[in-house]
C-alpha cells in the first residue's frame, strides 16, 4: 500500500498539469450535468414493512385516486377579537379562500369548514382542510406559493390566517451564514496549523473541487435516483469535513518530509505513502459506516448514506493526487514544518511542543488520566438515560413560524390532538359482514382512553374497506398517543379474530412512530455490522487486537456522550436559547443511528491518524510509552486542527432554521469534541501506557494470515528516492 501511493505521489507531483486538468474536466462536467438536469424537487418518504405505510399502500388500491398519502394543509382562520368566525363577513371571507384553494394544480379536495363543522364550539378558529396528490416532499414550490399567497389574501380581510401541515415541508436547508463562518474558521485553524497561506489554501481548495463534483453528481442525478435536497446537505456537510482533514494531513506530512531534508518530490512520495495510507483507511470506516445506513430499510437512508460515501471517496481520491499535484504548483511557498521557529535565534532547541508534553504527563499518569476521562464522559452521558425519540411536526417549529400558529390555534380551539389525527383502514373484504365489521371497530376505539373523536367510517365503492379518522385527546408527538396508536392496534388483533377484518393504523403521527421504531429495532444490526467491519480493518492497519477493541469503546463513549449533550439542549432545553432551539422536545429519531454511523467513521479517522505514528515509532524500535510520545510529536498538533475544522464545519449547520439540520450539526460538533480531545487525546494514550508492549500483541497465526498493508511506510525504506519512476509504471499509473 505504502509503495503504491508513494509512487503514485510523485506521479501526480510530476504530472500535475495532467492531474488538475483531470480534476477541473471532472468538475466541469459534473457542474453541466447538474445545470442541465431537470429539477427533482424532494424525494418521496416511504417506510417498507411498517403496518402504517402497508395501510397507505391498502388505500392505493381500494380508493383509487385518493391520494392517500399526498401532502395535506390546514388554513387555519381566527376572528378577530370580539368576532366569530359564523360573522357574514368572516364567512365569506373563508369561502372565498377555499374556492381559491381549490383552483391548485396539484389540490385534489379542500373541504368548507361550515359544511364540515371545523368551526371551534367558541365561534373563534375555524379550519381548512387542503388535499394534494402529491406527498409534501414532492410538491412543486408553485403549488406552496399559491397556497402561502392565498392565506396572506385572507389576512388582508381582516382574519388571522396561519397554514400548517406537510404540504409546507420543504427541503433541508444548509446553514447559511453559519456555513461561511465555520469555514472563515477552517481556514483561520489551517493558517494557525501549516504556517502560510499559500499551504493554508490547498486543504479548502481541494475540499470545494470534492464537494463540487459530490453534489454536483447528486443534483444531477436527483430525479432519476430520487435523491432529495437532505441529500445533498448531508454530502457537503460531510465531503467538507473530511475533505479538509485528509488534505490537512497530506500537507502537514509533506511539510515534515522537507523537515529531514528530503527534496520537495520525494517529500510529496513520502507523505502519500505514509498519511496517505492513513487517509485510505480512515476513508474506508467512513464509507462504511455511511453505506451501512443501508440495513436499516429506509430508502430515504440508504440514499442519503451512499451519496455521502461517494463524497468521501471523491475527498479521498483528490487528497491522494490533486495535493500532490497542487503542492508540485506552490513549490518553496509551502515551507518545511518549524522553518520559522529554526529562523529564529531566541528559540530554545529542541523545546517539547504541547502535544508532546501532555503525551509525556499522560505516560507518567495514565490511570488518573483514564478515569477522569471516563467518568467526565459517563457524567455528560447521563442524560442520554432519559432519551425520547420521535420526529418533529409544526410544534417543534419556531414560534415564528406559520406552522406553529397554526398548531397553536388549532390546540387552542380544537384540542391538541387535532393537529396529529390517526387514520383507521379496516380492510373487512374476507369479513362476512364488514358494516358490522366497522362498527366494531368504532365502538372499541370509542372505548379507549386518550380519544377525543371518532368520525363514522367511510367505505370504498366496493364496500369492502372503510376509513375511520380518530383524533386523539393528546398531541401527536407525546406518549400518550403513542400508546393509543398500540392500544388500537392491539384492539385491532381481536376484531380480526372475531371478524376476519383486519384493522390498520396509519396517518402522519402513526408513521412517524413506526419510523422511530423501525430505527430503534434497527440500531443493534448496523452497530454491530459497522462496528464489527470496521474492527476487521483496523486489526490489518495496527496489526493489533486490543487498539482496535479500545477504538471501539472510546467510540461508544463519544456517541453516549454526544447523546446526551443532544438530550440535555434539545429535549430539556439546557442552553438551548444560546443554540437557538425555541421548542425542546423528542429527539429526532434518526439522530442515534445517524450519529452512530457518521462520528464512528470520523472517531476512526482520528484513531488511524494518531495511532498509526505510535505505531509507526514503535515497529520501528521505540518502547511503547516513547512511541506515544513520538506519535503525539507528529500527530497531535494536527489531529487537534482536524477537529477544530469539523467542529467548525459541522458547528456552522447549527444556524439552519430546519430543527433536523440544527440538531445534527450540534450533535456531530460536539460528538466530534469528545472523541477528539477526550477520547483520542487522552483516554487512547493512557490505555496504551497501560498495557505497554501487550496492545500490539496479535497472534502468531493471525499475524500470518492478515495481508501486510504497511500503513507505517515500511517499505518505503529500500525506495531509492532519486530514481525516477519507470515509464511502464507510469503508464500503470494514469490508467489506474
Amino acid at each position: 500500500m505504502a509503495t503504491f501511493l508513494y509512487r503514485l505521489g510523485r506521479f501526480a507531483f510530476r504530472r500535475r498539469h495532467f492531474v488538475a486538468l483531470f480534476w477541473v474536466a471532472l468538475l466541469t462536467l459534473a457542474g453541466v450535468a447538474a445545470a442541465s438536469a431537470p429539477s427533482a424537487g424532494s424525494t418521496s418518504f416511504s417506510i417498507p414493512g411498517t403496518e402504517a405505510q402497508k395501510a397507505f399502500d391498502l388505500l392505493d388500491q381500494r380508493f383509487p385516486g385518493t391520494s392517500s398519502d399526498g401532502a395535506t394543509a390546514r388554513v387555519v382562520f381566527k376572528a378577530p377579537a370580539g368576532e366569530k368566525m359564523t360573522d357574514a363577513g368572516n364567512k365569506a371571507t373563508v369561502e372565498e379562500t377555499v374556492k381559491a384553494l381549490a383552483d391548485g394544480s396539484e389540490v385534489t379536495s379542500v373541504d368548507d369548514p361550515f359544511k364540515q363543522h371545523a368551526v371551534s364550539k367558541d365561534g373563534r378558529v375555524a379550519y381548512a382542510s387542503v388535499r394534494y396528490d402529491k406527498s409534501g416532499m414532492e410538491l412543486k414550490d408553485a403549488s406552496r406559493t399559491a397556497l402561502e399567497d392565498t392565506a396572506q389574501q385572507a389576512r388582508d380581510a381582516g382574519l388571522t390566517v396561519e397554514v400548517g401541515g406537510d404540504a409546507l415541508q420543504s427541503g433541508a436547508e444548509a446553514g447559511g451564514a453559519g456555513e461561511v463562518v465555520g469555514l472563515v474558521i477552517a481556514a483561520i485553524v489551517l493558517v494557525i496549523t501549516l504556517g502560510s497561506l499559500v499551504a493554508a489554501g490547498l486543504p479548502l481548495l481541494t475540499a470545494i473541487i470534492g464537494v463540487g463534483i459530490g453534489v454536483s453528481t447528486i443534483t444531477a442525478l436527483a430525479k432519476t435516483l430520487d435523491l432529495g435536497d437532505t441529500t445533498s446537505t448531508l454530502a457537503l456537510m460531510i465531503g467538507l469535513a473530511v475533505g479538509i482533514d485528509y488534505a490537512l494531513f497530506i500537507v502537514s506530512r509533506y511539510r515534515g518530509e522537507l523537515a529531514e531534508g528530503r527534496d520537495r518530490e520525494e517529500a510529496v512520495g513520502r507523505a502519500v505513502g505514509t498519511s496517505g495510507s492513513a487517509v485510505v483507511f480512515a476513508g474506508l470506516t467512513v464509507v462504511i459506516a455511511l453505506a451501512g445506513l443501508s440495513v436499516v430499510g429506509v430508502p430515504m437512508l440508504t440514499k442519503m448514506g451512499l451519496a455521502a460515501a461517494g463524497t468521501v471517496v471523491v475527498a479521498v481520491l483528490i487528497a491522494l493526487t490533486m495535493i500532490p499535484a497542487l503542492l508540485g504548483y506552490a513549490g518553496r511557498r509551502v515551507r518545511a514544518a518549524g522553518e520559522k521557529r529554526r529562523k529564529k535565534a531566541s528559540d530554545a532547541p529542541g523545546r517539547p511542543g504541547l502535544g508532546e508534553r501532555w503525551a509525556s504527563f499522560v505516560v507518567r499518569r495514565p490511570a488518573a488520566v483514564l478515569l477522569l476521562g471516563v467518568v467526565g464522559l459517563g457524567a455528560v452521558a447521563v442524560p442520554a438515560t432519559q432519551l425520547e425519540l420521535g420526529l418533529p411536526d409544526d410544534g417543534s417549529q419556531p414560534t415564528s413560524t406559520t406552522q406553529r400558529r397554526a398548531y397553536d390555534l388549532l390546540s387552542e380551539g380544537f384540542g391538541p390532538g387535532f393537529n396529529g389525527p390517526l387514520l383507521i383502514v379496516t380492510d373487512a373484504k374476507d369479513s362476512a359482514d364488514p358494516q358490522a365489521a366497522a362498527s366494531r371497530v368504532t365502538d372499541a376505539i370509542k372505548g379507549l382512553g386518550d380519544v377525543a373523536a371518532v368520525t363514522p367510517a367511510h367505505f370504498n365503492d366496493a364496500g369492502d374497506t372503510a376509513m375511520i379518522t380518530v383524533v386523539p385527546k393528546s398531541k401527536p408527538s407525546s406518549v400518550q398517543t403513542e400508546d393509543l396508536v398500540h392500544a388500537i392496534r392491539d384492539k385491532g388483533a381481536d376484531i380480526k379474530a372475531d371478524t376476519d377484518a383486519k384493522v390498520l393504523v396509519t396517518g402522519t403521527t402513526a408513521m412517524n412512530i413506526d419510523f422511530s421504531q423501525k430505527l430503534n429495532d434497527a440500531l443493534i444490526p448496523y452497530l454491530g455490522l459497522v462496528v464489527g467491519l470496521a474492527f476487521l480493518l483496523l486489526i490489518v492497519v495496527f496489526r493489533s487486537i486490543l487498539v482496535p477493541l479500545k477504538a471501539a469503546l472510546g467510540f461508544l463513549l463519544s456517541v453516549l456522550g454526544a447523546l446526551g449533550a443532544v438530550v440535555a439542549v434539545f429535549q430539556w432545553g439546557w442552553l438551548g436559547g444560546l443554540l437557538g432551539v425555541e421548542q425542546t422536545g423528542p429527539i429526532m429519531s434518526m439522530m442515534p443511528i445517524f450519529m452512530v454511523g457518521v462520528v464512528f467513521g470520523l472517531a476512526m479517522d482520528y484513531e488511524v491518524f494518531l495511532v498509526t505514528r505510535m505505531r509507526e515509532a514503535y515497529v520501528h524500535g521505540e518502547t511503547p510509552g516513547q512511541a506515544v510520545v513520538t506519535g503525539f510529536r507528529h500527530s497531535a498538533r494536527v489531529v487537534a486542527a482536524a477537529a477544530v475544522i469539523m467542529m467548525a464545519v459541522f458547528g456552522g449547520f447549527i444556524s439552519s432554521s430546519e430543527s433536523m439540520i440544527k440538531m445534527i450539526g450540534f450533535g456531530l460538533a460536539i460528538a466530534v469534541f469528545f472523541d477528539a480531545f477526550v477520547v483520542r487525546m487522552a483516554i487512547v494514550p493512557a490505555v496504551l501506557a497501560l498495557l505497554g508492549r501487550r496492545a500490539w500483541w496479535l497472534p502468531k497465526w493471525l499475524d500470518r494470515a492478515l495481508p501486510n498493508v504497511d500503513v507505517e511506510g515500511e517499505g518505503l525504506k529500500t525506495l531509492d528516492g532519486t530514481k525516477d519512476i519507470d515509464p511502464d509504471e507510469e503508464r500503470e499509473l494514469v490508467r489506474a
